[in-house]
Protein backbone atom coordinates (compact mmCIF):
# COMPACT_ATOMS: atom_id res chain seq x y z
CA UNK A 1 0.00 0.00 0.00
CA UNK A 2 2.61 2.31 0.52
CA UNK A 3 3.89 2.53 -3.36
CA UNK A 4 0.21 4.20 -3.56
CA UNK A 5 1.09 6.57 -1.22
CA UNK A 6 4.60 7.69 -2.91
CA UNK A 7 2.55 8.05 -6.28
CA UNK A 8 -0.03 10.90 -4.45
CA UNK A 9 -0.04 14.35 -5.52
CA UNK A 10 2.49 16.02 -4.05
CA UNK A 11 4.96 13.19 -5.03
CA UNK A 12 8.18 15.50 -3.65
CA UNK A 13 6.57 15.34 -0.19
CA UNK A 14 4.29 11.68 -0.57
CA UNK A 15 7.17 9.35 -1.68
CA UNK A 16 9.84 11.36 0.75
CA UNK A 17 7.33 10.09 3.68
CA UNK A 18 6.84 7.08 2.64
CA UNK A 19 10.59 6.40 2.92
CA UNK A 20 11.67 8.01 6.71
CA UNK A 21 7.81 5.84 7.34
CA UNK A 22 9.93 2.96 6.83
CA UNK A 23 12.55 4.07 9.31
CA UNK A 24 12.25 3.25 13.22
CA UNK A 25 12.40 6.59 15.11
CA UNK A 26 11.21 6.64 18.51
CA UNK A 27 12.04 9.59 20.70
CA UNK A 28 15.55 8.77 22.13
CA UNK A 29 16.14 5.95 19.90
CA UNK A 30 16.87 8.12 16.68
CA UNK A 31 20.02 6.76 15.68
CA UNK A 32 18.75 4.99 12.57
CA UNK A 33 16.82 8.62 11.42
CA UNK A 34 19.71 9.93 12.03
CA UNK A 35 21.84 8.19 9.47
CA UNK A 36 19.00 8.05 6.89
CA UNK A 37 18.87 11.72 7.17
CA UNK A 38 22.85 12.39 6.53
CA UNK A 39 22.48 9.67 4.16
CA UNK A 40 20.01 11.77 1.98
CA UNK A 41 22.05 14.92 2.35
CA UNK A 42 24.94 13.28 1.42
CA UNK A 43 23.50 11.98 -1.54
CA UNK A 44 22.21 15.20 -2.95
CA UNK A 45 26.59 16.56 -2.11
CA UNK A 46 25.00 18.96 0.05
CA UNK A 47 26.85 20.15 2.93
CA UNK A 48 25.62 17.78 5.42
CA UNK A 49 26.38 17.42 10.07
CA UNK A 50 25.54 15.93 12.78
CA UNK A 51 25.51 18.28 16.08
CA UNK A 52 27.09 17.12 19.56
CA UNK A 53 22.96 15.89 20.54
CA UNK A 54 21.60 14.45 17.29
CA UNK A 55 20.66 16.71 15.45
CA UNK A 56 20.98 16.91 11.70
CA UNK A 57 21.27 20.07 9.73
CA UNK A 58 21.63 20.43 5.64
CA UNK A 59 22.39 23.49 3.69
CA UNK A 60 21.46 24.34 0.12
CA UNK A 61 23.01 26.80 -1.43
CA UNK A 62 19.57 29.56 -3.37
CA UNK A 63 18.62 28.91 -6.38
CA UNK A 64 19.52 31.22 -9.05
CA UNK A 65 18.45 34.75 -8.83
CA UNK A 66 17.35 34.03 -4.59
CA UNK A 67 21.01 34.87 -4.14
CA UNK A 68 19.93 38.42 -2.14
CA UNK A 69 17.36 36.95 -0.03
CA UNK A 70 17.57 35.95 3.87
CA UNK A 71 18.77 32.81 4.86
CA UNK A 72 16.16 30.11 5.54
CA UNK A 73 15.81 27.89 8.27
CA UNK A 74 13.35 25.06 7.61
CA UNK A 75 12.84 22.76 10.53
CA UNK A 76 11.26 19.64 11.82
CA UNK A 77 11.53 16.58 14.02
CA UNK A 78 12.74 13.43 13.39
CA UNK A 79 11.08 11.32 16.62
CA UNK A 80 7.60 10.62 16.34
CA UNK A 81 5.10 9.15 19.07
CA UNK A 82 4.55 5.85 19.81
CA UNK A 83 1.11 4.63 20.51
CA UNK A 84 -0.93 1.57 19.18
CA UNK A 85 -4.18 0.04 20.10
CA UNK A 86 -3.94 -2.58 22.76
CA UNK A 87 -4.88 -5.37 20.07
CA UNK A 88 -2.32 -4.38 17.26
CA UNK A 89 0.87 -6.96 17.01
CA UNK A 90 3.68 -3.75 15.92
CA UNK A 91 7.07 -3.49 16.94
CA UNK A 92 7.95 -0.11 16.62
CA UNK A 93 11.82 -0.77 17.43
CA UNK A 94 11.91 -2.68 14.33
CA UNK A 95 9.16 -2.43 11.48
CA UNK A 96 8.32 0.82 9.64
CA UNK A 97 4.46 1.94 9.81
CA UNK A 98 2.16 0.53 7.92
CA UNK A 99 -0.10 3.11 5.69
CA UNK A 100 -2.82 2.81 3.73
CA UNK A 101 -5.40 6.16 1.84
CA UNK A 102 -9.02 6.14 3.40
CA UNK A 103 -10.44 8.41 0.16
CA UNK A 104 -8.74 11.82 1.15
CA UNK A 105 -6.94 10.71 4.20
CA UNK A 106 -3.73 8.58 5.34
CA UNK A 107 -3.68 6.47 7.87
CA UNK A 108 -1.55 3.63 10.03
CA UNK A 109 -2.79 0.25 10.64
CA UNK A 110 -3.16 0.51 14.13
CA UNK A 111 -0.93 2.56 15.31
CA UNK A 112 0.18 6.40 15.11
CA UNK A 113 0.95 7.47 11.67
CA UNK A 114 4.07 9.89 12.38
CA UNK A 115 2.42 12.31 10.07
CA UNK A 116 3.77 14.61 13.48
CA UNK A 117 6.20 15.67 12.25
CA UNK A 118 6.85 13.30 9.30
CA UNK A 119 5.01 15.52 6.63
CA UNK A 120 7.35 18.51 7.28
CA UNK A 121 10.45 16.16 7.30
CA UNK A 122 9.09 15.19 3.95
CA UNK A 123 8.40 18.69 2.54
CA UNK A 124 12.12 19.64 3.61
CA UNK A 125 13.86 16.99 2.01
CA UNK A 126 11.48 17.37 -1.41
CA UNK A 127 13.05 20.80 -1.32
CA UNK A 128 16.13 19.84 -0.87
CA UNK A 129 16.79 17.61 -3.69
CA UNK A 130 14.44 19.75 -5.95
CA UNK A 131 16.03 21.23 -9.08
CA UNK A 132 12.93 23.67 -10.25
CA UNK A 133 11.72 24.74 -6.80
CA UNK A 134 12.81 28.84 -6.18
CA UNK A 135 13.83 29.55 -2.96
CA UNK A 136 16.46 31.19 -0.69
CA UNK A 137 19.85 29.53 0.52
CA UNK A 138 18.28 27.12 3.29
CA UNK A 139 19.67 25.90 6.01
CA UNK A 140 17.83 22.76 7.13
CA UNK A 141 17.61 21.62 10.50
CA UNK A 142 16.25 18.42 11.78
CA UNK A 143 15.91 17.82 15.11
CA UNK A 144 15.70 14.98 17.46
CA UNK A 145 13.72 14.09 20.87
CA UNK A 146 11.01 16.32 20.45
CA UNK A 147 8.20 14.49 21.44
CA UNK A 148 9.63 13.41 25.23
CA UNK A 149 11.74 16.58 26.38
CA UNK A 150 12.57 18.32 23.44
CA UNK A 151 16.56 18.08 24.03
CA UNK A 152 17.11 18.13 20.24
CA UNK A 153 16.01 21.91 20.33
CA UNK A 154 17.71 22.55 23.93
CA UNK A 155 20.99 21.57 23.05
CA UNK A 156 21.03 23.21 19.42
CA UNK A 157 24.23 25.34 20.08
CA UNK A 158 24.01 28.85 19.37
CA UNK A 159 26.30 30.42 16.12
CA UNK A 160 25.44 26.64 14.18
CA UNK A 161 23.01 28.14 12.02
CA UNK A 162 22.89 31.46 9.86
CA UNK A 163 19.16 32.02 9.21
CA UNK A 164 17.61 35.25 9.65
CA UNK A 165 14.13 33.38 9.34
CA UNK A 166 12.54 30.12 10.78
CA UNK A 167 9.70 28.02 9.14
CA UNK A 168 8.44 25.46 11.48
CA UNK A 169 6.79 22.78 9.84
CA UNK A 170 5.05 21.56 12.59
CA UNK A 171 1.35 22.89 13.08
CA UNK A 172 -1.68 20.38 12.28
CA UNK A 173 -4.31 22.90 10.93
CA UNK A 174 -3.86 24.30 7.25
CA UNK A 175 -6.06 27.15 7.87
CA UNK A 176 -3.52 28.26 11.21
CA UNK A 177 -0.35 30.50 10.91
CA UNK A 178 1.61 29.61 14.04
CA UNK A 179 2.96 32.69 16.18
CA UNK A 180 3.36 31.41 19.97
CA UNK A 181 3.61 28.17 21.98
CA UNK A 182 3.25 27.03 25.31
CA UNK A 183 6.25 26.02 27.42
CA UNK A 184 5.77 22.79 29.94
CA UNK A 185 7.18 21.15 32.67
CA UNK A 186 7.06 16.83 33.61
CA UNK A 187 6.00 16.70 36.75
CA UNK A 188 6.63 12.96 38.20
CA UNK A 189 5.69 11.24 41.67
CA UNK A 190 7.05 8.55 42.94
CA UNK A 191 6.28 6.47 46.51
CA UNK A 192 7.19 3.06 47.80
CA UNK A 193 4.56 0.75 49.51
CA UNK A 194 4.32 -2.36 51.68
CA UNK A 195 2.53 -5.31 50.17
CA UNK A 196 0.49 -7.21 52.20
CA UNK A 197 -1.11 -10.94 51.79
CA UNK A 198 -4.13 -10.78 50.17
CA UNK A 199 -6.69 -10.89 52.45
CA UNK A 200 -8.76 -14.50 52.94
CA UNK A 201 -12.26 -15.01 51.42
CA UNK A 202 -11.80 -12.43 48.76
CA UNK A 203 -12.50 -12.19 44.57
CA UNK A 204 -10.36 -10.61 42.59
CA UNK A 205 -11.65 -8.43 39.04
CA UNK A 206 -9.59 -7.20 36.72
CA UNK A 207 -11.32 -3.40 35.34
CA UNK A 208 -10.48 -2.07 31.66
CA UNK A 209 -11.24 1.40 30.66
CA UNK A 210 -10.40 1.12 26.85
CA UNK A 211 -11.60 2.86 23.35
CA UNK A 212 -10.97 6.09 24.31
CA UNK A 213 -9.88 8.65 21.94
CA UNK A 214 -7.29 9.94 23.42
CA UNK A 215 -4.93 12.48 21.47
CA UNK A 216 -2.27 15.40 21.36
CA UNK A 217 -2.28 16.42 25.42
CA UNK A 218 -2.00 19.96 24.54
CA UNK A 219 -3.74 20.67 21.47
CA UNK A 220 -6.50 18.40 22.38
CA UNK A 221 -7.12 19.14 25.91
CA UNK A 222 -9.72 21.60 25.26
CA UNK A 223 -11.84 19.00 23.73
CA UNK A 224 -12.92 17.47 27.05
CA UNK A 225 -12.04 14.43 26.13
CA UNK A 226 -11.36 11.52 28.53
CA UNK A 227 -8.90 10.38 30.81
CA UNK A 228 -8.43 6.89 31.44
CA UNK A 229 -6.13 6.96 34.52
CA UNK A 230 -8.89 9.62 35.60
CA UNK A 231 -12.12 7.14 35.07
CA UNK A 232 -10.31 4.20 36.69
CA UNK A 233 -9.18 6.19 39.38
CA UNK A 234 -12.69 7.32 40.11
CA UNK A 235 -13.74 3.40 39.98
CA UNK A 236 -11.40 2.73 42.85
CA UNK A 237 -11.99 5.26 44.98
CA UNK A 238 -15.71 4.33 44.84
CA UNK A 239 -15.19 0.71 45.59
CA UNK A 240 -12.86 1.84 48.33
CA UNK A 241 -15.12 4.19 50.06
CA UNK A 242 -18.13 1.82 49.78
CA UNK A 243 -17.01 -1.70 50.04
CA UNK A 244 -13.13 -1.40 50.70
CA UNK A 245 -11.29 -2.72 47.85
CA UNK A 246 -8.08 -3.18 47.86
CA UNK A 247 -5.89 -2.82 44.96
CA UNK A 248 -2.86 -4.83 43.75
CA UNK A 249 -1.98 -3.37 40.40
CA UNK A 250 -2.74 -0.97 37.94
CA UNK A 251 -1.42 0.11 34.49
CA UNK A 252 -2.66 3.35 33.15
CA UNK A 253 -1.75 5.73 29.97
CA UNK A 254 1.63 5.62 27.97
CA UNK A 255 3.14 8.64 26.74
CA UNK A 256 2.97 11.96 29.32
CA UNK A 257 2.48 14.18 25.73
CA UNK A 258 -0.60 11.95 24.78
CA UNK A 259 -4.39 11.67 26.40
CA UNK A 260 -4.36 8.12 28.21
CA UNK A 261 -6.71 6.20 26.32
CA UNK A 262 -6.37 2.78 28.59
CA UNK A 263 -6.12 1.86 31.70
CA UNK A 264 -6.25 -1.74 33.50
CA UNK A 265 -6.42 -2.40 37.56
CA UNK A 266 -6.38 -5.53 39.23
CA UNK A 267 -8.68 -5.24 42.29
CA UNK A 268 -10.12 -8.12 45.17
CA UNK A 269 -13.04 -6.94 47.20
CA UNK A 270 -14.35 -9.29 49.93
CA UNK A 271 -16.23 -12.35 48.41
CA UNK A 272 -19.61 -11.24 50.48
CA UNK A 273 -20.18 -7.99 49.30
CA UNK A 274 -19.89 -9.20 45.18
CA UNK A 275 -23.08 -8.56 44.60
CA UNK A 276 -23.89 -5.41 45.92
CA UNK A 277 -20.43 -3.90 44.65
CA UNK A 278 -21.24 -5.33 41.09
CA UNK A 279 -24.45 -3.64 41.22
CA UNK A 280 -22.89 -0.32 42.47
CA UNK A 281 -20.02 -0.43 39.69
CA UNK A 282 -22.09 -1.10 36.91
CA UNK A 283 -24.47 1.77 37.86
CA UNK A 284 -21.26 4.10 37.97
CA UNK A 285 -20.03 2.73 34.82
CA UNK A 286 -23.51 3.76 33.08
CA UNK A 287 -23.63 7.48 34.61
CA UNK A 288 -19.58 7.85 32.87
CA UNK A 289 -20.64 6.32 30.00
CA UNK A 290 -23.57 8.61 29.58
CA UNK A 291 -21.58 11.36 30.78
CA UNK A 292 -19.05 10.78 27.91
CA UNK A 293 -21.55 9.21 24.95
CA UNK A 294 -21.14 12.71 23.21
CA UNK A 295 -17.33 12.80 22.93
CA UNK A 296 -16.35 8.98 23.44
CA UNK A 297 -19.02 6.78 21.86
CA UNK A 298 -16.46 3.84 21.84
CA UNK A 299 -15.51 3.57 26.07
CA UNK A 300 -15.45 0.97 27.09
CA UNK A 301 -15.36 -0.05 30.78
CA UNK A 302 -15.16 -4.03 31.77
CA UNK A 303 -15.03 -5.89 35.21
CA UNK A 304 -13.53 -9.63 34.52
CA UNK A 305 -13.23 -12.07 37.23
CA UNK A 306 -9.38 -13.58 37.52
CA UNK A 307 -7.45 -15.29 40.00
CA UNK A 308 -6.92 -13.57 42.93
CA UNK A 309 -3.01 -12.06 43.06
CA UNK A 310 -1.22 -13.17 46.57
CA UNK A 311 -0.59 -9.39 47.62
CA UNK A 312 -2.12 -6.27 47.21
CA UNK A 313 -1.23 -2.40 48.54
CA UNK A 314 -1.07 -1.35 51.89
CA UNK A 315 -4.12 0.09 52.65
CA UNK A 316 -2.98 3.72 53.77
CA UNK A 317 -0.83 4.37 50.74
CA UNK A 318 -3.59 3.24 49.15
CA UNK A 319 -5.66 5.88 50.50
CA UNK A 320 -3.45 8.49 49.56
CA UNK A 321 -2.73 7.40 45.77
CA UNK A 322 -6.63 7.35 45.21
CA UNK A 323 -7.24 10.69 46.80
CA UNK A 324 -4.02 12.59 45.54
CA UNK A 325 -4.97 11.24 42.11
CA UNK A 326 -8.78 12.36 42.69
CA UNK A 327 -7.51 16.32 43.87
CA UNK A 328 -4.78 16.96 40.95
CA UNK A 329 -6.26 18.58 38.65
CA UNK A 330 -6.38 17.21 34.40
CA UNK A 331 -7.63 19.68 31.65
CA UNK A 332 -7.53 22.79 31.13
CA UNK A 333 -6.42 24.83 34.57
CA UNK A 334 -6.66 28.53 33.17
CA UNK A 335 -7.74 29.91 29.26
CA UNK A 336 -5.88 32.95 27.73
CA UNK A 337 -7.17 35.92 28.35
CA UNK A 338 -5.21 37.62 25.81
CA UNK A 339 -6.38 34.98 23.04
CA UNK A 340 -9.79 34.13 22.82
CA UNK A 341 -10.31 30.47 22.76
CA UNK A 342 -6.55 29.54 23.53
CA UNK A 343 -5.67 27.33 26.35
CA UNK A 344 -3.12 29.13 28.78
CA UNK A 345 -2.25 26.38 31.49
CA UNK A 346 -3.29 22.80 31.09
CA UNK A 347 -2.10 19.25 32.71
CA UNK A 348 -2.14 15.60 31.74
CA UNK A 349 -2.43 12.65 34.06
CA UNK A 350 -0.12 10.81 31.72
CA UNK A 351 1.13 7.48 33.48
CA UNK A 352 0.00 5.58 36.67
CA UNK A 353 2.10 2.99 37.55
CA UNK A 354 1.08 0.64 40.33
CA UNK A 355 3.28 -2.79 40.65
CA UNK A 356 5.81 -4.37 43.20
CA UNK A 357 5.70 -1.93 45.46
CA UNK A 358 6.09 0.76 43.64
CA UNK A 359 4.33 3.52 42.42
CA UNK A 360 5.05 6.18 39.77
CA UNK A 361 2.74 9.03 38.51
CA UNK A 362 3.68 10.98 35.54
CA UNK A 363 1.96 14.08 34.32
CA UNK A 364 2.81 16.69 32.11
CA UNK A 365 2.27 20.34 32.57
CA UNK A 366 1.94 22.79 29.62
CA UNK A 367 1.29 26.76 29.82
CA UNK A 368 1.98 30.25 27.77
CA UNK A 369 2.56 31.33 30.89
CA UNK A 370 5.85 30.39 32.95
CA UNK A 371 4.44 31.39 36.57
CA UNK A 372 1.04 30.12 35.85
CA UNK A 373 2.88 26.76 34.69
CA UNK A 374 4.71 26.83 37.93
CA UNK A 375 1.61 27.62 39.73
CA UNK A 376 0.00 24.46 38.60
CA UNK A 377 2.92 21.88 39.02
CA UNK A 378 3.22 23.31 42.55
CA UNK A 379 -0.66 22.91 42.79
CA UNK A 380 0.34 19.07 41.79
CA UNK A 381 3.33 18.68 44.14
CA UNK A 382 1.30 19.82 46.85
CA UNK A 383 -1.70 17.46 45.85
CA UNK A 384 1.09 14.16 45.32
CA UNK A 385 3.27 15.46 48.75
CA UNK A 386 0.51 15.84 50.93
CA UNK A 387 -0.11 11.74 50.38
CA UNK A 388 3.34 10.71 50.87
CA UNK A 389 5.20 11.00 47.70
CA UNK A 390 8.17 12.71 46.28
CA UNK A 391 7.55 15.15 43.57
CA UNK A 392 10.36 15.99 40.55
CA UNK A 393 9.75 18.76 38.04
CA UNK A 394 12.07 17.99 35.01
CA UNK A 395 12.39 18.84 30.73
CA UNK A 396 11.11 22.48 31.81
CA UNK A 397 11.44 24.38 28.63
CA UNK A 398 9.50 27.72 27.57
CA UNK A 399 7.24 28.88 25.31
CA UNK A 400 7.42 30.96 22.09
CA UNK A 401 6.07 34.53 23.15
CA UNK A 402 4.40 35.85 20.13
CA UNK A 403 5.75 38.80 17.81
CA UNK A 404 2.62 40.55 16.33
CA UNK A 405 5.34 42.76 14.89
CA UNK A 406 7.30 39.70 12.73
CA UNK A 407 8.54 40.62 8.88
CA UNK A 408 7.88 36.68 8.53
CA UNK A 409 4.71 36.82 9.82
CA UNK A 410 3.20 39.50 7.95
CA UNK A 411 4.49 37.78 4.29
CA UNK A 412 3.03 34.37 5.06
CA UNK A 413 -0.05 35.95 6.03
CA UNK A 414 -0.44 38.10 2.90
CA UNK A 415 0.80 35.10 1.01
CA UNK A 416 -2.08 33.00 2.13
CA UNK A 417 -4.58 35.25 1.92
CA UNK A 418 -3.58 36.18 -1.47
CA UNK A 419 -3.37 32.09 -2.46
CA UNK A 420 -6.77 31.20 -0.78
CA UNK A 421 -9.04 34.64 -0.63
CA UNK A 422 -9.54 34.01 3.24
CA UNK A 423 -7.67 35.20 6.13
CA UNK A 424 -5.77 32.20 8.25
CA UNK A 425 -6.06 32.17 11.97
CA UNK A 426 -3.19 33.93 13.33
CA UNK A 427 -2.50 32.41 16.63
CA UNK A 428 -0.89 30.99 19.71
CA UNK A 429 -1.25 27.16 20.45
CA UNK A 430 -1.08 24.85 23.16
CA UNK A 431 1.91 22.79 22.55
CA UNK A 432 5.23 22.58 22.81
CA UNK A 433 6.55 23.57 19.27
CA UNK A 434 10.34 24.21 19.48
CA UNK A 435 10.48 28.12 18.69
CA UNK A 436 10.89 28.90 22.05
CA UNK A 437 13.23 26.63 22.71
CA UNK A 438 15.21 27.51 19.82
CA UNK A 439 14.76 31.36 20.35
CA UNK A 440 17.24 31.18 23.33
CA UNK A 441 20.26 30.61 21.63
CA UNK A 442 18.49 32.42 18.25
CA UNK A 443 16.88 35.27 19.81
CA UNK A 444 16.84 37.71 16.64
CA UNK A 445 15.37 35.01 14.49
CA UNK A 446 11.83 35.66 13.06
CA UNK A 447 9.93 32.40 13.53
CA UNK A 448 6.45 30.82 12.13
CA UNK A 449 4.78 27.97 12.16
CA UNK A 450 2.46 26.41 9.70
CA UNK A 451 1.70 22.51 8.58
CA UNK A 452 -0.91 20.62 6.98
CA UNK A 453 -4.44 19.13 8.33
CA UNK A 454 -3.18 16.26 10.66
CA UNK A 455 -5.78 14.96 12.74
CA UNK A 456 -5.37 12.61 16.34
CA UNK A 457 -1.84 13.07 16.80
CA UNK A 458 -0.45 11.15 19.22
CA UNK A 459 -3.35 8.34 19.06
CA UNK A 460 -3.49 5.56 16.60
CA UNK A 461 -6.20 7.33 14.95
CA UNK A 462 -4.02 9.72 13.71
CA UNK A 463 -4.53 10.71 9.86
CA UNK A 464 -3.00 13.27 7.50
CA UNK A 465 -5.34 15.23 4.87
CA UNK A 466 -3.96 14.35 1.07
CA UNK A 467 -6.11 17.61 -0.30
CA UNK A 468 -4.46 19.40 2.53
CA UNK A 469 -1.24 18.77 1.86
CA UNK A 470 -1.30 19.94 -1.54
CA UNK A 471 -2.29 22.88 0.01
CA UNK A 472 0.18 22.99 2.34
CA UNK A 473 2.86 22.45 -0.39
CA UNK A 474 1.79 25.06 -2.94
CA UNK A 475 2.15 27.38 0.03
CA UNK A 476 5.41 26.56 1.60
CA UNK A 477 6.53 27.40 -2.47
CA UNK A 478 5.13 30.68 -2.49
CA UNK A 479 6.78 31.09 0.92
CA UNK A 480 10.04 30.36 -0.35
CA UNK A 481 9.80 32.26 -3.71
CA UNK A 482 8.81 35.15 -1.75
CA UNK A 483 11.08 35.72 1.29
CA UNK A 484 12.20 38.83 2.44
CA UNK A 485 15.66 40.46 0.71
CA UNK A 486 18.81 40.75 3.09
CA UNK A 487 18.98 44.29 4.61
Amino acid sequence: MNSEIRNLEPKAVWKNFADLNAVPRPSKKEERVIQFMVDFGKKLNLETMVDNVGNVIIRKPASAGMEDRKTVVMQSHLDMVHQKNSDTVFDFDAEGIKMFVDGDWIKADGTTLGADNGLGVAAIMGVLESTDIAHPAIEALFTIDEETGMTGAMGLEGGLLEGEILLNLDTEEDDEIGMGCAGGVDVTATRNYSEETTPENTIAYEISVTGLSGGHSGMDIIKGLGNANKIMNRLLFDGFTNFGLRVSEINGGSLRNAIPRESFSTIVIDAVSKEPFLFEIHELINNIKAEFSTLEPNLTIELKEVETPKTVMDLGVQEGLIKAIYAALNGVYRMSPDIDGLVETSNNIARIIVKDGAIKIGCLTRSSSETNKWDLANSLRSSFELAGFDVEFSGSYPGWLPNVNSEILKTVTKLYEELHNDKPHVAACHAGLECGILGQNYPEMDMVSFGPNIKGAHSPDERAQISSTQKFWKFLLEILKNTPVKN
